[in-house]
């Protein structure tokens, strides 16, 4: 799978450590945000970048961290198209494929440890849309994501 990860400073340490651990698993990476602790770049840049990457399906799926992963969340999810979630649990971090069709997962490096950083990332990737829902529930959110397509295309224009 092809994964764009970036953060600025204060999620830097804990974007080194869900780096190694896809790379291990044999993802591609890119790395499109601060790369190095001497030259930060601000948290909305790498935000930016991995989601103009998302739109042009160059990545699969997104992976962004700042301080609480609020900030790169609110950069990803301005663009048509991502699907950024903040989360700080491995929870969440499925659920939001599950329920929400998330292809972008935000957290903080200043809440998040690297253990369950990976786990997130983990469960994220992992997890299918609809896994294990009920036929009345796929139903369900497949209208819903009808009408947030609605909400979209009115609000965030290309």
């Amino acid at each position: 799978m092809k994964i764009g990860i970036g953060s600025d400073k204060s999620g830097f340490l804990l974007k080194e450590e869900i780096k190694k651990y896809l790379e291990k698993e044999g993802h591609e990476v890119f790395d499109v945000g601060t790369t190095d602790v001497n030259d930060v770049k601000p948290y909305y840049v790498g935000a930016v970048n991995v989601s103009k990457g998302l739109q042009e399906k160059a990545f699969d799926k997104g992976v962004l961290i700042c301080g609480t992963g609020a900030g790169v969340s609110i950069v990803a999810n301005t663009f048509k198209g991502v699907y950024a979630v903040a989360s700080e649990s491995i929870y969440s971090a499925r659920m939001a494929t599950i329920i929400n069709g998330a292809n972008c997962l935000c957290m903080g490096g200043w809440i998040v440890t690297p253990e369950v950083g990976v786990q997130m990332v983990k469960a994220f990737l992992s997890a299918k849309r609809f896994e294990d829902c009920e036929g009345w529930r796929i139903k369900w959110l497949s209208n819903a994501d009808k009408e947030v397509s609605k909400i979209e295309n009115q609000n965030i224009k290309d």
